[in-house]
């Protein structure tokens, strides 16, 4: 058994360390507030200008006017990993890392087998990590120092514009959806092109253009893809801020707890060694006696 002086000092550091993780709980969870509420605002006018955007990209017959609907064979493929710069934040790095491997050696085998797989990392942690195994075309870790859409839609539009150069045939984004404090979705969401999903196809609308057609496109769906590439930023950020405060909370209910056990074990040492002075007290007074 461990001697006192030991028993305490590991206490002390245990109730050191609970310290720093209810702290880091508290500051997360006010973190956490902000993002959420910057998510849930912008969710509904990014799907429904979503929405718009697939039945206009539908709706073009032009393949010149479809810059951003074009299908082509998948031959250069990009995948866009958003994790977080700081970790101390569960499996939420983690998660898209195995994703993109997943991705890697399933949907896009043949591509990254060709070196034609290439990979945008935003965040430190997933930047670190990937780079040992793709080839990563650019970090952008400054971004989370001021998040917001003028300096995502940067990042935004220069995916965009190698996508309609061709520099690459596909691109897709593998990030964190928010759902609430506890539970972050895994996602991996087709940028592009811009795809008609099923249930678009069911609900299309017509339009009526104002001032024309070519106008609008020309400015509506930029604006559409760089809000949706800000509203997946969003909701990483706020994943990032849940998953860590859920992190920061375990880890000080676990640190309560060892700290019980490490007290129970000190007051089982101490009543040991008062018993084995009063033994010896007594051993030495019978001693004397005889």
């Amino acid at each position: 058994m461990a001697n006192l002086k030991e028993i305490r000092t590991r206490i002390s550091s245990v109730q050191k360390t609970k310290q720093v993780t209810a702290a880091m709980k508290m500051v997360s969870a006010a973190k956490l507030k902000k993002a959420q509420d910057a998510i849930v605002q912008i969710r509904p006018f990014a799907d429904k200008l979503h929405e718009i955007l697939s039945n206009l990209t539908a709706s073009l017959n032009d393949a010149d006017d479809n810059l951003y609907g074009e299908e082509r064979k998948p031959v250069k493929v990009l995948l866009v990993a958003i994790t977080s710069n700081k970790g101390l934040c569960g499996a939420f790095n983690s998660n898209v890392i195995k994703q993109v491997n997943v991705l890697a050696g399933s949907t896009y085998k043949e591509q990254n087998e060709k070196g034609s797989l290439h990979v945008l990392a935003i965040g430190k942690q997933g930047f670190e990590i990937l780079r040992k195994s793709f080839t990563v075309i650019g970090e952008h870790n400054h971004v989370y120092n001021e998040l917001n859409f003028e300096n995502v839609s940067a990042i935004a539009s220069s995916v965009m514009q190698e996508f309609v150069t061709g520099t690459y045939d596909k691109v897709e984004l593998v990030y964190n959806q928010f759902k609430n404090a506890g539970v972050q979705i895994l996602t991996t969401e087709q940028f592009l092109p811009v795809v008609q999903s099923a249930e678009d196809n069911n609900t299309q609308s017509e339009y009526i253009f104002e001032p024309n057609q070519e106008e609008i496109l020309e400015n509506l769906i930029p604006k559409s893809l760089r809000t949706q590439f800000f509203k997946a930023m969003l909701d990483s950020f706020a994943s990032e801020h849940g998953a860590r405060m859920t992190s920061m909370h375990k880890a000080t209910d676990n640190a309560t707890d060892l700290i019980q056990d490490l007290n129970l074990t000190y007051n089982k040492a101490r009543q040991s060694s008062i018993t084995n002075e009063i033994l010896e007290i007594v051993s030495g007074a019978n001693a004397l006696a005889n």
